[in-house]
């Protein structure tokens, strides 16, 4: 299904692109001409962000084009369901704002493998290096750039390796001259302008179906459940979901790069906790704004006021097609836009520091810091043409969202491991971290492969188990490992484990509404709340 677009919504997307790449750019001259040109400054900002701007920003990294239409989609064919991808991170949100924010700030690492080695050693930095820069390029980047060609190819006919090159581009162009600033604060706009386009759609879509008792009699009441049986037909029973997510969920918001950079980023403790918090709060939205129209629109095709979808991945261009006026098109358009380039920028700008930082610097210590930028700026444009090589390979998966959630079952469950017993358990040592980075790699891998080729193996086990079984794993290793080759604890390293869980709450928090522990509170109950109403 292709959009009819008018003249005046090619006028928009045409002005919100042109926008968004100036308004990096700009950064990245206000960058230049207030900061003293080193290295913190160009890639985390100066350690000068604030908690709005470091919430929009986890916000809109996270948020790609395929979250608006494979969550439509996934909310036509399966309702609420999935749903779960996106309540479940307030939980990981609270957990990286009061336990590893925190030390993130005070260690003062400029990257999440150097804080790696301060707590174990050089050898579990550098495997960390190479497996975030391998999923900053195919994860972060590559799987975003292939889903939003794809939608775009549907939307407006662009030809797909056009849409992966020009965005690549535009997106590039700005992270490199602008760097950390340049991303959060076009990710801050961009967040914005999704918002608005998702919640004008959700709105129009509700609105023409009844409202919500107009939904809520016209499909079947399971659809709004969050929490499902065994044997669902989403594939997401609710065990897979409490015992698979928090592996996940842990490695993608407390110690990936892609997504922490911004804490790395922030002007100090309190701002790096508040900022988590407030994308926690925001990522209540998009089940009711990205999920949910998916089944509006299933109600609306019932009801007769849309007509009959022949593929499930078109639900989401059908509705903008029929329920939205001239003009707005032109704002979905850019909302899309908006998803994908913040994505990608983000990754484009984690990569550049993994490298710059973890690698070349260790390998020339007395490399200068304008040196510095200018191999980030080298690794940006690298970065961009390994994802527009790679990107079109990736329709190999049956949908970009199994495809995206799988890969990062398999690679997750060991880092999560270094990292939880790296902050909570005393005894967990340089040896058992780099066996479990290794073996768990390793054996990630080999599942990956099982999976990938089902069909021939006979691989039946849903991803998010995976994801579980190969956390207790790589939990066994790291315990058994530390204990086999233990190490003193240095005061350093001391410092960068908890003594017990309940110290991450001794910190005075500001006054009023911006104490971490009263919002971390409230999130909490809110999210409670939610899964009673929706369980």
């Amino acid at each position: 299904m292709r959009i009819q677009i008018a003249g005046l919504d090619l006028v928009i997307l045409a002005v919100y692109l042109i926008g968004i790449v100036a308004l990096g750019c700009l950064a990245g001259v206000w960058r230049k001409k207030n900061s003293s040109g080193d290295g913190e400054s160009y890639f985390l900002a100066g350690g000068s962000l604030k908690w709005p701007m470091i919430g929009l920003a986890l916000f809109s990294t996270n948020i790609s084009t395929v979250h608006l239409v494979s969550l439509a989609e996934e909310g036509y064919k399966n309702g609420l369901a999935y749903g779960n991808f996106e309540w479940m991170a307030p939980f990981t949100l609270i957990i990286l704002a009061l336990f590893f924010a925190p030390f993130y700030i005070r260690s003062k690492v400029a990257t999440l493998p150097d804080f790696l080695e301060r707590r174990y050693s050089k050898g579990s930095r550098n495997w960390l290096s190479g497996l975030s820069i391998i999923s900053a390029i195919f994860i972060h980047i590559g799987f975003s750039l292939y889903a939003g060609a794809i939608v775009l190819e549907g939307l407006f006919g662009i030809p797909l390796m056009y849409s992966i090159i020009g965005i690549a581009v535009l997106t590039g162009v700005y992270t490199m001259i602008g760097g950390l600033m340049a991303v959060v604060l076009t990710e801050s706009v961009q967040t914005v302008v999704l918002l608005i386009g998702a919640i004008v759609l959700t709105g129009i879509a509700l609105v023409k179906v009844g409202g919500w008792s107009g939904l809520t009699e016209t499909v079947d009441p399971h659809m709004f459940s969050v929490l499902r049986p065994k044997g669902d037909p989403s594939g997401l029973p609710w065990y897979s979901i409490l015992l698979g997510y928090p592996i996940t969920g842990i490695w993608y918001w407390c110690t990936d790069q892609t997504i922490v950079q911004r804490v790395l980023g922030a002007k100090d403790e309190q701002q790096a906790r508040l900022g988590p918090l407030f994308a926690g709060f925001l990522k209540i939205l998009p089940v009711f704004i990205f999920v949910l129209p998916g089944l509006i629109a299933q109600a609306l095709i019932m009801q007769g006021k849309l007509p009959a979808i022949e593929k499930s991945a078109d639900v989401y261009s059908v509705m903008i097609t029929h329920l939205l006026p001239v003009g707005l098109k032109g704002l979905i358009a850019a909302a899309l836009m908006a998803a994908l380039m913040s994505t990608v920028s983000g990754a484009l700008n984690s990569a550049a520091t993994l490298f710059s930082y973890d690698l070349y610097k260790q390998w020339k210590p007395e490399t200068t810091e304008k040196k510095l930028i200018s191999i980030g700026r080298i690794v940006t444009i690298v970065g961009m043409v390994l994802a527009i090589c790679v990107a079109p390979f990736l329709g190999r998966y049956p949908t970009i969202f199994q495809g995206i959630n799988a890969a990062i079952c398999y690679i997750s469950p060991p880092i999560t491991a270094v990292f939880v017993f790296g902050v909570f358990w005393k005894k967990a040592s340089s040896f058992g971290s780099f066996t479990t980075l290794v073996i768990g790699s390793a054996l990630g891998f080999v599942v990956f492969g099982l999976d990938f080729y089902k069909e021939q193996t006979g691989w039946n086990i849903p991803f998010m188990m995976s994801g579980f079984y190969l956390f207790c794993i790589c939990a066994v290793i790291m315990v058994t490992a530390s204990l086999m080759k233990p190490e003193e604890l240095t005061e350093e390293k001391a410092a960068l484990v908890w003594n017990h869980p309940l110290d991450a709450l001794r910190a005075p928090g500001l006054p009023g509404f911006g104490n971490y522990k009263m919002l971390s509170a409230v999130l909490f109950v809110v999210m409670i709340i939610l899964y009673t109403i929706f369980h």
